[in-house]
């Protein structure tokens, strides 16, 4: 099981639509700080806030080259927080099953 601090963290980082999108842009490859700005028409600076954010998170990762910085995704939180999920997948599907199962009876009754 993952640490709570860790979840909350990525969680954190996660519940934010901006960051998401530069996560699913980041999905793609690699990309700069202004290529993950334009299309979500905000400033460089606000853009960093967020990365900043990710990176914190482990969700994000930076290298340098020159005076360009390029960002990639980093899963292995990602896969931390599915597995996390996952735990509970069998007790929705427990619970969906008798629900399936409430309403087919009531129907045949």
């Amino acid at each position: 099981m993952v640490d709570q601090e860790t979840l909350d963290i990525t969680f954190a980082a996660l519940a934010d639509p901006t960051r998401r999108a530069m996560l699913a842009r980041l999905s793609e490859g690699e990309a700069t700080v202004s290529d993950l700005a334009k299309p979500l028409s905000m400033s460089l600076a606000g853009a960093s806030k967020h990365i900043q954010v990710l990176e914190r998170a482990g969700l994000v990762s930076r290298r340098r080259d020159g005076r360009q910085h390029f960002l990639a995704l980093e899963a292995r939180r990602l896969r931390k927080a599915h597995a996390w999920l996952q735990h509970y997948a069998a007790f929705w599907t427990q619970a969906l099953d008798a629900l399936e199962d409430a309403l087919k009876e009531d129907t045949h009754d």
